[in-house]
């Protein structure tokens, strides 16, 4: 603990929770544990009044966040937060500018694949590739940000069909997914997470009726991560709209975190609410259902 203080300037540490909360009474509390960790944890933040920014996966089921987000303040807070920090990059921004003006047209066919490699060694460490204290593979603890952006950008998901395989590591969770998730807005995706690729990748493509958006990245994006490709007949409207909407922001932590102090400070409940996290982990908890 003091080593990593000082390493980070942090001015005061504690090893209990309750003392940390009962000394400081902090507006908001950032909980960075492992998954097993957070429901009490949060709750227990909750109920000593502070707000929480909670990592992703928010609790190790749907129905334990669920738990989470009935013990939140009401309209006064305190409030529980995600962090989805993909949601908060300008190219995300634009794209949905993009859609609500309705240069795109309707969104028709979507692929949403989370393919990234963790060795053996990765899932040795006692609380990984645990149901009981990871909550899921893949799918819940990797692909998730993706699954979320995806779900920012097309909204209500109606219904998913999915596999799971244990393909090649020796965890009691999946390893890989491949999932088909439909739309309110009738438009079809692919969804898949694996940690079983040597390519790494992060990739969401949008194919609309006037132009494909895609966006390839690995843990973050910046504006030139970002591609869009106008439909025949669609290029000088398209571009236009394209060039004329958010830039300079890249995804990450510190864009969500500025938006979270700045809803604290206006007493409103910050981003990614408790209700917009459930429904990216209804969808995941929709994969492992199905599957």
């Amino acid at each position: 603990l003091d080593t990593f203080r000082e390493n980070f300037a942090v001015p005061t540490g504690y090893t209990d929770l309750s003392e940390m909360l009962t000394r400081e009474r902090p507006d908001l509390v950032h909980v960075c544990t492992p998954p097993g960790q957070h429901r009490p944890q949060v709750e227990a933040c909750l109920g000593a009044g502070a707000s929480v920014l909670v990592e992703k996966p928010p609790a190790l089921s749907l129905a334990e966040t669920e738990k989470m987000a009935a013990a939140e303040g009401g309209d006064q807070g305190p409030w529980m937060a995600t962090v989805f920090q993909h949601r908060f990059g300008s190219g995300a921004l634009r794209v949905s500018d993009l859609m609500s003006s309705g240069v795109l047209g309707r969104p028709l066919i979507a692929t949403c694949h989370t393919t990234w490699f963790r060795a053996q060694e990765y899932f040795d460490v006692p609380w990984r590739g645990r149901w009981e204290t990871e909550g899921g593979g893949p799918t819940m603890g990797h692909g998730i940000h993706q699954m979320d952006l995806l779900l920012a950008l097309l909204g209500e998901w109606t219904e998913v069909s999915a596999v799971v395989r244990r393909q090649a590591r020796d965890v009691e969770t999946e390893d890989v997914s491949v999932a088909r998730v439909d739309f309110a807005n009738g438009a079809v995706a692919s969804v898949v997470n694996s940690l079983l690729s040597p390519q790494e990748e992060s990739r969401i493509r949008i194919d609309f009726e006037n132009a494909t958006v895609e966006l390839v990245h690995l843990y973050g994006y910046g504006d030139g991560n970002w591609r869009i490709t106008p439909a025949p007949g669609r290029e000088e409207e398209v571009m236009a709209a394209w060039e004329a909407g958010p830039s300079g922001r890249n995804s990450g932590h510190h864009a969500q975190i500025v938006q979270v102090l700045d809803a604290l400070r206006s007493g409103v409940a910050p981003p990614v609410t408790a209700a917009e996290s459930l429904r990216t982990l209804r969808l995941v908890a929709g994969v492992y259902a199905s599957s």
